[in-house]
């Protein structure tokens, strides 16, 4: 469980007064441009919009409700439905809140910032209880608002950063270390890594500086990389497979990293299907420890990314908090386990 808390101050939610005194324009007024009513001039309407998005105000849309007013909703808001790892988080966040009275409501931000930074602002402007949201990086707006809403916020999936006010996660540095050590201590030496491209994907970015730099500490670097944007399949990791085998057949790679198991489990069988020798003549590793790949005929190395306890944990926090929106943030970093499967040669222990 946590191997750390970190105490932040919470702060109190914000108001039109706020906004008023920031943008020099009366509550009547600002309550007219947020409701999108009345005869007011551009220049005026600017300035409060302006002024309520720098302060990260988000209007109220209960009707008739007070501006302290909560559902018993939480927002979830996630990138992808669709990759097999976040439905195990949302299995792990119902599980604990299905014993309460708050629902989970989810929204998708297909790893687009702009995208969680609009879906964030309509999810709260229905006054949820609290929002659970994955990753630690958000635009400036984003953040803004998350830290004025007032109420219990956990991003989940990376503590390698700091939260804006809960985290649960693994350290995926940590976990690219601990990958990069295993590959090493199995005497792998011309390796290669296939991945996503990385500048949206903050978590798989932390695991590849983790690993290349225990990679560098030994002395080794990646020989070479092939990367791809899109969903993460089959398909996509056989092609890559392929093509980064083929690029180096004068001196052949000895290690494949993958960035996820969906693209590794393509990889591999790739090899079967060449009659590659994993893991003698190539060894193979992917990340996130999927239940559905346990059927292929080879298990892959990989390490498990506690998805199901990430999302109880969240969720934990969030049903504690409730009653206590202004309480203390904690940052709770789980320890996730490498699978050394079938396709890593096992090291050789002194007699």
């Amino acid at each position: 469980m946590p191997n750390g808390h970190d105490t932040i101050p919470a702060k109190r939610p914000l108001t039109l007064r706020d906004v008023s005194e920031a943008s020099g324009v009366s509550e009547m007024t600002v309550s007219r441009v947020l409701r999108n009513r009345g005869d007011v001039s551009e220049a005026t309407r600017n300035k409060v919009l302006e002024a309520a998005r720098e302060l990260g105000y988000v209007p109220n849309k209960i009707a008739g409700a007070l501006a302290s007013s909560r559902v018993n909703l939480v927002a979830v808001i996630i990138p992808s439905m669709s990759n097999m790892v976040f439905p195990e988080v949302m299995t792990g966040i119902n599980e604990v809140l299905e014993n309460t009275e708050l629902q989970p409501v989810v929204g998708i931000t297909n790893y687009k910032p702009e995208r969680e930074e609009a879906v964030l602002y309509q999810m709260l402007s229905w006054r949820p209880s609290g929002v659970i949201i994955a990753g630690l990086e958000h635009t400036e707006a984003a953040s803004a608002m998350m830290a004025a809403a007032g109420i219990p916020v956990v991003e989940i999936m990376d503590t390698d950063g700091d939260p804006i006010d809960s985290a649960v996660g693994i350290s995926h540095r940590r976990a690219g270390r601990a990958m990069a050590q295993a590959i090493i201590d199995a005497g792998y030496k011309r390796i290669g890594f296939l991945g996503t491209k990385m500048p949206l994907d903050h978590r798989a970015r932390k695991r590849f500086e983790g690993f290349t730099e225990v990679l560098a500490k030994n002395g080794l670097e990646i020989v070479d990389r092939e990367f791809y944007s899109g969903g993460s399949a089959l398909t996509k990791g056989r092609e890559m497979t392929e093509t980064i085998l083929k690029r180096n057949e004068d001196e052949p790679l000895d290690f494949l990293y993958f960035s996820n198991d969906m693209i590794g489990a393509g990889g591999l069988l790739y090899c079967m299907e060449k009659g590659i020798d994993v893991p003698g003549q190539l060894g193979l590793a992917g990340f996130n420890g999927i239940e559905f790949l346990d059927g292929l005929p080879i298990k892959l190395a990989t390490m498990d990314a506690m998805r199901l306890e990430i999302g109880r944990t969240a969720a934990e926090i969030i049903a504690k908090r409730v009653n206590d929106p202004q309480g203390a943030g904690e940052t709770v970093t789980l320890t996730p386990e490498l699978a050394l499967g079938q396709t890593l040669k096992k090291v050789k222990k002194p007699l």
